[in-house]
Order: C-alpha cells, then sequence, then structure tokens
C-alpha cells in the first residue's frame, strides 16, 4: 500500500496503458504477471519451509543448481546464443551439482523444486515486458499476498504484538527481498537471462558460508569442492565481462 501510495502516478500510467492493450495483449499481461507472482510466490513460501523445517543447506543447494536451469531454459526456450567457454561453465557447474549430491542426496526434490520454480520466474519476466518493472514487481506481490491468505485462513493466526518482530520484517522485506527483487527484473531488460541466471550462484555461496560458520552445519569435503568448481565456473562464464571491467 505504502508503495502504491507513493508511486501512485506509475500506478495511473500503467493502468491507462492497460486499457489502451488489445484483448490479446491484455490476456497476456494478465497471464505473464499471474504467472510470475505465483511463480515467485510458491518460491519463498517453499523456501522459507526449507529453511526453517529442513536446513540451510538444502535451500542453499536449490540456488546452487538454479541457476544451472535458468541458463539452459534461456538457451533453449529463449534462443540466446552461447559461446563455448560458458557451455564448459555450465557443464563445470554440473559435475559441481552432481558432487554435492553425491556428498548429500537427501531433499533433493525441495532443493530441484525451488530451484526450478524461480529458473521458470526469471525466464517468464524476460518475456513479460507490457508494463514497467516496479508496476510489475507491485502486481506480483499482490499474487504472492492473495496466494497466502488461505494459509491464515485454515489455521489459527494471531497478530505478534512485539514491535521487534515488525522491525526486523520490514528490514527483511525491504532490503533483502523487494529491493534485490526489482534489481533482478531491472536487470533482464537489458542483461541476457543467462548471464543474470549464473549471477545468482553468489546468493548460494553466502548461505553455504551461513550454513557452515553461523548455523554450524555439518559440511562434506564434497560439499567444498562442488563450490569451488562453481566458483571457477562463474569466472568462466563471465570471462569476457571480467576482462573487461579489467582493461
Amino acid at each position: 500500500m505504502i508503495a502504491v501510495t507513493l508511486k501512485r502516478d506509475t500506478i495511473k500510467i500503467a493502468l491507462k496503458r492497460f486499457r489502451n492493450f488489445t484483448i490479446k495483449e491484455k490476456k497476456q499481461a494478465l497471464g505473464w504477471n499471474l504467472l510470475g507472482g505465483g511463480l515467485l510466490g510458491f518460491n519463498w513460501f517453499l523456501f522459507i519451509y526449507v529453511v526453517n523445517q529442513v536446513n540451510v543447506q538444502t535451500a542453499s543447494y536449490a540456488y546452487l543448481i538454479c541457476p544451472i536451469i535458468t541458463s539452459m531454459f534461456s538457451f533453449v526456450l529463449l534462443r540466446e546464443n552461447a559461446s563455448w567457454a560458458q557451455l564448459i561453465a555450465m557443464l563445470l557447474c554440473l559435475v559441481g551439482c552432481a558432487l554435492y549430491y553425491i556428498s548429500d542426496p537427501n531433499n533433493l526434490l525441495f532443493a530441484f523444486l525451488i530451484a526450478l520454480s524461480y529458473a521458470l520466474f526469471l525466464i517468464s519476466q524476460k518475456k513479460n515486458q507490457f508494463f514497467d518493472k516496479f508496476t510489475t514487481l507491485i502486481v506480483q506481490l499482490i499474487t504472492v499476498f492473495i496466494l497466502a491468505v488461505p494459509y491464515y485462513i485454515l489455521r489459527v493466526f494471531h497478530f505478534p504484538t512485539d514491535a521487534v518482530f515488525y522491525l526486523f520484517t520490514g528490514i527483511i522485506a525491504l532490503f533483502f527481498t523487494i529491493i534485490p527483487l526489482y534489481m533482478n527484473l531491472y536487470a533482464l531488460q537489458g542483461v541476457a537471462a543467462s548471464t543474470v541466471g549464473i549471477l545468482i550462484y553468489i546468493n548460494p555461496i553466502i548461505s553455504f558460508l551461513l550454513s557452515v560458520y553461523y548455523f554450524n552445519e555439518p559440511i562434506h569435503w564434497l560439499q567444498i569442492l562442488a563450490y569451488i568448481l562453481i566458483a571457477i565456473s562463474i569466472v568462466i562464464f563471465n570471462i569476457k565481462t571480467l576482462i573487461k571491467i579489467g582493461r
């Protein structure tokens, strides 16, 4: 509600643009935005469940394999070109993920569903160019909220009274969810989905470090080797960009 109030003019422009769409364009706009919101909601809800009920490393592994799925989908579905270096990097990622699976084969289904839902979300948003990214984000967040309502209806829910709860919830929602998601959607306007996908590896690397050093979860030497291979693949995949930055 706060975002809608602050960006009222932007929302009005988006609504005016929507009214001028043809019937086919209206169906496509609604379809892509609702699909994105549904995939995002499923991804968030499952991720929260895995982090709280399974373990952090499973959630980390999900985003470890997510960029591979995203990159593969972008090359197959979006017909994006891939260089030999990128193909080698993707193969190296597959090897790393396979090693990780050997070290911890449990809970693979959870990890795969999290990865698949976010990969499909990224691919779908590459096609979703009907509105500005702020409006798109608002529509998708509303969709996520609607999907969450049945949970609170079926379960007895009491609003927390502790102010600290709302403080940390606001910080997490703004700085670790909404802003990164908006930047991600904005990047998809001018960056190949495969590149955005491969950069998601930063997320599981940080999560993996937190699971080991903060949550004190056990670690296998194959997992360490897997992350080393993933780090090398990131460098190989983005070698041209890194060379340009170096110059």
